[in-house]
């Protein structure tokens, strides 16, 4: 396992690019957040998404990935995550993540968030903040060298702590010049994550999946992909990009616009 993580270390040449590529995701998202509102479908924030990216020349992930439709991913309400963008209104009272990836001359940039539109229920809204404070939580608790299990250590107890649960069946990853890499970075602990650490150099996502009921998943068999909590009840996410470095570690995701650490919903 040490020997596939050595492959993940980045220059700091190469960790600029993941920079650089980290950067122009969280632009694109900012770009995308005001139209993230009632009355808008799915589709139109997918357009955006892909007009957006071609037009500053670079790549939308998604697009084409395992034969995914479209360039981002919108997840509404019970929706974990995977949604695709179709011709779904948002309405008063929904929450909708969306998550997209951006490749720059190679390299990826990675994020997502869950938007509230207008005035939604408590636990919507509850749910909600709780997927912010998990990830950030989660972020702030990685030190150089330590183990990949510290951000389920964290997430876990805190998101059981508010009456919540963590989905198991999707984590995070390694990210550089491949989309999906090792390590795995799942926001529960388990065996293989007390075993992987998170050396300086290594890039990847941290991205709890939270859910207002039971933790468990059901995938519709129909599209494919979009995965749904199978009990009905809300789910929402946040994602950023990171980079460990010497010092701790770096979100290359950041938004000008976007909620920043310690908002409030």
């Amino acid at each position: 396992m040490l020997t596939k993580q050595k492959k993940l270390i980045l220059s700091n040449a190469q960790r600029d690019l993941m920079r650089r590529a980290g950067k122009a995701n969280g632009e694109l998202m900012d770009f995308v957040r005001p139209h993230v509102k009632a009355g808008v479908t799915t589709n139109e924030i997918d357009r955006l998404v892909h007009d957006w990216t071609y037009d500053h020349g670079y790549k939308a992930a998604t697009l084409g990935y395992h034969k995914f439709p479209k360039s981002c991913c919108t997840s509404v309400n019970e929706v974990i995550c995977h949604g695709i963008p179709d011709d779904y209104e948002l309405k008063d009272g929904d929450i909708v993540n969306v998550d997209i990836t951006t490749i720059v001359d190679g390299w990826h940039g990675d994020q997502s968030e869950t938007f509230i539109i207008g005035e939604t229920t408590e636990e919507r809204r509850a749910v909600v903040q709780c997927a912010f404070d998990c990830m950030h939580m989660a972020i702030d608790a990685l030190t150089p060298g330590c183990r990949v299990a510290t951000i389920g250590e964290t997430v876990v107890p805190e998101a059981h702590r508010r009456g919540f649960t963590v989905v198991r069946e999707y984590v995070g990853h390694g990210l550089g010049r491949q989309f999906h890499l090792d390590p795995s970075i799942p926001h529960f602990p388990n065996r293989q994550s007390r075993i992987d650490r998170l050396f300086p150099g290594m890039c990847f996502t941290v991205e709890p999946m939270i859910n207002a009921g039971s933790r468990y998943t059901k995938s519709d068999k129909v599209d494919g992909w979009t995965v749904r909590t199978k009990d009905g009840r809300p789910s929402a996410q946040f994602e950023h990009s990171v980079l460990m470095t010497e010092k701790g570690p770096e979100i290359l995701t950041l938004t000008k616009n976007g909620p920043q650490k310690g908002h409030r919903f």
